[in-house]
């Protein structure tokens, strides 16, 4: 039986290998071989190695059939149970309420949050709005990430959405796709609920 093969994707290789320092100088001993996956996980904004795992199990056997625009939400992820690691750093549970009053009553986002922990679950509201399985260039991204935001700034959005692991670009900034995964439980009420603005 063959070996599954995953591709592995850092954002950011200095911030990759400020954390494999770190964690490596953490630990007592150099890290055998499991424990050098755990370490590149992590880095990379995962939990663990099982995490990445099974992200990348899921991108892997996602049917190609083409989507609508506005795609409807994946299969509910299970509940997590308090914090968890997003970019290498900790987030709580999302409170629905609260991070709607960054959203106006057509379900666009009015400001980007300053608070690291609003920014990722407000981030799948836009990342909803984008074409499932779809390659897509530059202007096509910016068209659909305007109509979910009413701030004007649709460049930093852009980013962030690749910085979090929700859209994927080619190095010369030619094509994007959005990265299917299933929504965290704790935000799929606000997609919801945006939704439902957006259609009222």
């Amino acid at each position: 039986m063959s070996r599954p093969v995953f591709p592995f994707y850092a954002d950011d290789i200095s911030s990759l290998a400020r954390s494999l320092v770190k964690q490596w100088a953490d630990a007592s001993t150099p890290p055998g071989h499991l424990q050098m996956l755990n370490m590149l996980a992590r880095a990379a904004g995962y939990q663990n190695f099982q995490h990445f795992r099974e992200s990348a199990e899921a991108v892997v056997s996602a049917p190609a059939a083409a989507a609508p625009a506005v795609a409807a939400l994946p299969a509910a992820a299970p509940p997590l149970n308090g914090p968890r690691l997003v970019a290498g750093k900790m987030v709580a549970p999302a409170n629905t309420q609260r991070l709607l009053r960054h959203f106006d009553e057509q379900g666009r986002l009015l400001r980007w949050p300053g608070k690291f922990s609003e920014q990722f679950p407000v981030l799948w509201t836009v990342w909803a709005r984008l074409p499932a399985r779809q390659d897509m260039t530059e202007r096509e991204v910016n068209d659909y990430i305007r109509q979910g935001e009413a701030f004007g700034d649709h460049v930093l959005l852009r980013r962030e959405l690749v910085n979090y692991r929700l859209l994927e670009r080619t190095p010369d900034g030619a094509r994007y796709r959005r990265l299917e995964q299933a929504p965290p439980a704790d935000v799929r009420e606000l997609m919801q609920l945006c939704r439902q603005r957006a259609a009222a």
